[in-house]
């Protein structure tokens, strides 16, 4: 049984988590709810549960506000929203799961079993306190980790140590400066939105490169990035301009 509590300003939000958890996820009891952060931080604290739902807006204090508060984080968490916040690139960056409102039965479903897998080694939840860390911005940029969630484990990797991430069907692989691949389960689109800030730019349909490995532009047989690992990546005809005004004119 996954003890959890559900956080929303608005009660017919909650009454209708509330009916499609025990219509479509039986394993989940509700344990508390709460209308405000605050009452969500003494829930949390008192009844110490195995997930929470959480809404990010809501007046006065947020629920990422809320989360700041929080000096430990011993649950799983699953972000419930109606708006395409600036938050959810951040959550996007850490791995954690987010639902859309309206809740699609079945995005609730697979966040509910992620969470319950990983709720079963009852660890500090270290991907939500990547995410803090995020939004609290006492970081630079080059300490920034990206979560790489794979099918045994999720790892944690600065965004400086990534060369170039590369499509394989519905599968991203990333190419590590210490020459090691990690294989994650999303579309490259993905990665492309959530890395667009940290200086990667998409060249080809098939490839996502971190600009500070770029060292040269070859037009021979074609246009090729060539990295900093002797890695050459094609450049697609209809990027030429794109990746030009990206590189800074260099070539």
């Amino acid at each position: 049984m996954i003890k959890a509590i559900l956080i929303d300003d608005e009660a017919n939000n909650i009454s209708n988590l509330s009916g499609l958890l025990q219509k479509y996820c039986k394993e989940v009891f509700v344990v508390g709810t709460a209308l405000n952060a605050d009452d969500g931080i003494n829930l949390i604290n008192d009844l110490r549960p195995d997930l929470v739902f959480l809404d990010i807006q809501m007046p006065g204090k947020n629920g990422l506000e809320m989360l700041k508060s929080l000096s430990s984080y011993n649950f799983e968490i699953i972000f419930v929203t109606a708006y395409g916040e600036y938050a959810i690139q951040a959550i996007k960056f850490a791995a954690i799961d987010y639902l859309l409102k309206p809740i699609n039965t079945e995005e609730l479903i697979m966040a509910v079993k992620r969470a319950a897998d990983k709720s079963t080694q009852k660890r500090q939840n270290i991907q939500l306190e990547n995410l803090i860390e995020l939004l609290q911005k006492n970081q630079t940029r080059s300490e920034h980790k990206i979560a790489l969630s794979g099918l045994k484990e999720t790892r944690f990797v600065r965004t400086i140590d990534v060369i170039r991430c590369e499509s394989s069907n519905s599968y991203t692989i990333f190419f590590l400066v210490n020459a090691e691949k990690i294989t994650v389960s999303k579309s490259i689109s993905e990665f492309e939105k959530i890395l667009n800030e940290y200086d990667f730019i998409r060249c080809h349909q098939c490839h996502l490169v971190n600009k500070k490995f770029v060292t040269r532009w070859i037009k021979t047989d074609g246009d090729y990035l060539l990295l900093e690992d002797k890695t050459m990546i094609p450049i697609s005809r209809q990027k030429k301009v794109y990746i030009k005004e990206q590189l800074n004119k260099k070539y």
